[in-house]
Order: structure tokens, then C-alpha cells, then sequence
């Protein structure tokens, strides 16, 4: 694990996110220019960057990573969803919606690929991009769920088999396994592209922290689900990958990634079904901000 790494990374993470605060507080990212911002990332320099972790030589002992950390992901969200059930019942309705899908749906993804990167290296970002493949089935299955009736199987295929980071995901596996390396050109242009995840990514959530005020982020509520997003549940799979005496590299990064804050998906969705929306916006600014010191705790621990 490279602490330079991480305190370089959080440092970036840190000055990106103020970038994108002051754009947002000066009114120069509108909800155009935020709508702009997330499809560069989700379309853009998230799967290029997912593309350019797979090159790399392939053997048995990545296979079986790969394998491991994927069933990881799947027992986590089935764990996450699980919480869910009893973790929020004296919230009323609208709340406990808002939190059961903040639950299984973290920002394993924009922010947690680029820290596992920045820790782990490039192994780092290949088993990152691995392990968020079952929670985006979860977020579109089960995190819709909360909010209206469950889609249709052909629906669900159809979002998770055409989601950019996942196929990229899957052509990128394709090429480690077989060894095809890309055209010269393409090949350049993704590695450019792909750098630009951390500006792009963490500008983007900075202009989501804009748009609330930061003396009215925290209260009861917020705490404890911050308690439960990026203590409670690391700890629970920290546990079960020390019991199930899993790779140090594949149980770092699942611990790291499901100590991720809540996903910006969580307001989206919350504003789109008429789901206390100021809530769920207050529980994704809280816990990024709070995610800043966690991490890296939890980075120290797993040393």
C-alpha cells in the first residue's frame, strides 16, 4: 500500500472537489453544466481509465482475484441491502427510502476507482472496477425498489448490460485474458482520456457540495448514517475477508471501496421520485466531506 499514494490522491481529491465548490458557488457549472460533468465521467474517462487498468501480463493468480473479488461484491450488497431492513425503521417513509438506497449504493465508482488507484496501484483500479459491477445491478434493481416497483428483467439487462463502465469492463477483461492490445491511436487517446477521472469526477462533487449549506449538513440523522456508510459496514467486510482469509490486495480494496461516501445517484433519485431530496443531499455532502478523514484511517488500519 503507498501512503504517498493516498495522501496524494486525497490531496487531489480535496483541491478538485474546492475547484468544483467554487465554480458551483459562483454560478459558473449551472445544472446543465453539471448534467455535462457526470456524462463525461460515466461515458468518458471512467471507462477509459477501467480500459487502461486490464493492460496488463494475465495469469491463474488473477483470475482467481478477479473471481474473489467479484463474489465480494455480491455479498456485500446482499449484506447492504440486508441492513437495510433493520437499520432504518423508525425513520418515516420518505427518509427510510432515502437511506436504504444510500446504503447499497455508494461512490465506489467516480471516487473510489481513482483512490483505489491511487493506494493499490494499477491492480488497485482493475479490482475496483470489478467490484462495483454488482452494485450497479443493485442501484438499478433493488435501489429502484425503494422508490417505485421493481423494473422489468428486460429493463434491468438492458441498463446494467449497456452501462459504459461495465462494458468497458468487459472489453477490458477480454483483452487482459486474450492479450489484444489496441490500435496505436486508440490506445494513446484512452490513456489521456483516463486522466482526466480525478479532475472531471471530483470537480463534479464539488459542485454537488455547492449547492447545499454547510452549516445545515449535519444533524442526528446524517451522523448516523455516516457512522453506518463509513464505519459500520468496512468493518463488517474487514471481518468477513479476514474469516474467509482473502488476498491482502483484494480485501484492502474492498474495504476501502465500501468505506466510500454515498453516491450522488442517492439525490438524483431521491429529487426524481419526490424522496426528501434536501435529506439525501445532505447524507451524500456529509459523508464526502467526512470520507476526507475516514479513509485514510482506515487505509492506517489495514497496514
Amino acid at each position: 500500500m503507498s501512503f504517498s499514494g493516498l495522501f496524494q490522491t486525497q490531496g487531489m481529491l480535496f483541491l478538485t472537489m474546492l475547484i468544483g465548490y467554487i465554480f458551483g458557488k459562483k454560478g459558473l457549472v449551472d445544472d446543465k453544466g453539471k448534467n455535462l460533468l457526470t456524462d463525461l465521467v460515466i461515458y468518458v474517462t471512467l471507462p477509459g481509465s477501467i480500459l487502461k487498468s486490464f493492460q496488463i501480463e494475465f495469469n491463474h493468480q488473477i483470475l482467481i482475484a478477479c473471481m474473489t473479488i467479484a463474489i465480494a461484491g455480491v455479498v456485500i450488497q446482499i449484506g447492504s441491502s440486508i441492513l437495510g431492513m433493520f437499520l432504518y425503521n423508525h425513520y418515516g417513509e420518505s427518509r427510510k427510502k432515502v437511506l436504504q438506497y444510500a446504503t447499497i449504493c455508494s461512490n465506489a465508482g467516480i471516487l473510489g476507482n481513482p483512490i483505489a488507484e491511487g493506494i493499490f496501484g494499477q491492480m488497485g483500479m482493475m479490482y475496483a472496477s470489478i467490484y462495483v459491477i454488482p452494485q450497479r445491478i443493485f442501484m438499478w434493481s433493488v435501489g429502484l425498489t425503494y422508490f417505485t416497483e421493481a423494473p422489468d428483467k428486460k429493463t434491468l439487462c438492458k441498463k446494467v448490460a449497456t452501462h459504459p463502465c461495465i462494458l468497458a469492463v468487459v472489453i477490458g477483461f477480454i483483452m487482459m485474458v486474450t492479450q489484444i492490445q489496441l490500435p496505436g491511436v486508440l490506445n494513446v487517446t484512452i490513456k489521456k482520456y483516463s486522466r482526466c477521472k480525478y479532475i472531471s469526477g471530483n470537480v463534479l462533487v464539488g459542485v454537488i457540495l455547492s449547492r447545499v449549506k454547510l452549516t445545515e449538513i449535519v444533524d442526528r440523522d446524517t451522523i448516523y448514517y455516516g457512522f453506518i456508510r463509513l464505519v459500520f459496514i468496512p468493518l463488517l467486510v474487514y471481518i468477513g475477508c479476514r474469516l474467509a482469509a482473502v488476498d491482502e490486495l483484494v480485501t484492502g480494496v474492498s474495504v476501502v471501496l465500501a468505506a466510500m461516501p454515498a453516491a450522488s445517484t442517492t439525490a438524483i433519485i431521491a429529487s426524481k421520485y419526490k424522496k426528501d431530496e434536501t435529506f439525501a443531499t445532505r447524507c451524500v455532502v456529509s459523508t464526502t466531506l467526512l470520507s476526507l478523514v475516514t479513509v485514510p484511517v482506515w487505509c492506517l488500519f489495514l497496514v
